[in-house]
């Protein structure tokens, strides 16, 4: 089902007028009202009235997560507080958090872009969410639990944790579609079966996952242990949190929601626009944001762009499936490496479960990379020579796809920490020893 047909399938130069309308507005809110901005801009030379076409983007200036808490709290507010209903911020548990802040407004458009998602599903009236990302500052409770409310759905406050409980509500109260991680879904599923649950025993039928980076491996996994169609929901705090586009029923890309935000894919090195389809690092700006609007806001994702036509008839630019984040990359060895290949090379082997965990360390001198994985219930034995025949091929194809040779780990199932929000699978030691970055 498409939520808004106007906005989501607006022809091309239709949407361009409307995106260069609301960036000029934007540009002459942040010059005007926000000192960081018209600071930055003055150095460069660049005035609003400059703006006169969607090229004259590269004109502005960029914003990136330091400059976020360089100004913490409020720095990039551009409305007095009193207009200001609501406040997010990252999930980072160390340092300054970055800070998002909302008017009226803001709240409306953010649930208006999440609801597109979840739309796809067809979530509507008669519909129980069951929303699973954690409540509070983290964006991603709020924002799926507004996008439910206004398609007219159950809206299921259950955030995360407390997991037996989740799936005993989830079989009670009818619960058809659940929104959390996908590594926390992963984890809801092995609880579901551990308690006896069959999928059969549920409503449910679709899943809206996101916050973290997931493989089609991911997605074949929880779409079988639940019997669910998993939908991949895209958001960012400094934007908005989920909402900012998602995935449609053909998944072939990540609609971005133009209307509201306006994308541009960068060389990460020279900073410079890339070439139509090419790899890059994948920048926002706001167009509609009032509280706290953002220019060209790098968010470290590699991708690129597709505006070739869906099958969905939706217009909206897509994003290709995410790399990785350019400050999630591991130089080991002098080969770049992202948690993202492991987890892909994971999945093309079932005898593994799909969780893994990387510890990076330095020892005279030279990088070491442990991978920790876990053979299923029926096909690990804690006999090392039984372990041999799994290991050799998972070796194999890690080398070949990332260029590293990794010392594996196999552990009984359960071993490795689950997540009930975003899993984290790295811990670079080196980070400890010294500024190697």
């Amino acid at each position: 089902m498409i939520h808004n047909p106007e906005m989501e399938c607006m022809e091309r130069s239709k949407m361009e007028t409307l995106q260069l309308e609301r960036l000029q507005k934007t540009v002459k809110r942040c010059y005007e009202n926000v000192p960081f901005y018209k600071k930055k801009m003055d150095a460069m030379g660049v005035k609003p009235e400059d703006i006169k076409t969607l090229n004259d983007i590269r004109k502005l200036p960029f914003t990136t997560k330091y400059d976020l808490r360089d100004e913490y709290p409020f720095g990039l507010n551009a409305v007095p507080m009193g207009q200001i209903v609501r406040i997010h911020a990252s999930s980072g548990t160390t340092g300054k958090p970055v800070v998002g802040t909302y008017t009226k407004n803001d709240i409306d458009n953010w649930a208006e872009g999440a609801a597109r998602v979840l739309a796809v599903g067809d979530v509507g009236p008669g519909d129980v969410v069951q929303v699973s990302y954690g409540y509070g500052l983290f964006t991603g409770g709020l924002g799926a639990h507004d996008a439910a409310g206004k398609l007219g759905a159950v809206q299921l406050p259950t955030s995360s944790g407390n997991s037996e409980k989740q799936i005993m509500l989830m079989k009670d109260f009818g619960t058809t579609a659940l929104c959390c991680t996908p590594s926390y879904a992963l984890h809801l599923a092995e609880v579901m079966e551990k308690m006896g649950i069959k999928k059969e025993e549920l409503k449910l039928r679709v899943g809206f996952f996101g916050a973290e980076p997931w493989t089609w491996g991911i997605r074949r996994e929880l779409e079988e242990r639940f019997g669910i169609k998993a939908i991949d929901i895209y958001g960012l705090t400094e934007m908005c949190g989920p909402g900012v586009g998602g995935e449609c029923e053909y998944q072939d890309g990540t609609h971005i929601w133009e209307d509201m935000f306006l994308p541009e894919i960068i060389n990460p090195e020279t900073l410079e626009p890339v070439a139509p389809g090419e790899e890059g690092e994948l920048v926002f700006t706001s167009l509609t944001k009032e509280g706290m609007p953002i220019l060209r806001y790098r968010t470290r994702d590699l991708t690129h762009l597709i505006y070739e036509p869906c099958k969905c008839g939706r217009t909206a630019v897509r994003i290709g499936k995410i790399l990785g984040r350019s400050d999630d990359m591991l130089i080991i060895r002098g080969v770049n490496v992202f948690p993202s290949q492991i987890e892909a090379v994971l999945s093309e082997f079932p005898v593994y479960t799909p969780q893994y965990f990387i510890t990076v360390d330095r020892k005279d001198n030279e990088d070491t990379f442990d991978l920790d994985v876990e053979l299923r219930e029926e096909y690990f034995s804690p006999n090392p020579a039984k372990q041999m025949p799994f290991i050799k091929p998972l070796y194999d194809r890690l080398v070949s796809v990332c260029g590293i040779k990794p010392n594996i780990h196999i552990l009984p199932p359960g071993n490795i920490a689950r997540s009930m929000g975003k899993a984290k699978h790295v811990n670079d030691k080196r980070t400890h020893l010294q500024d190697w970055k």
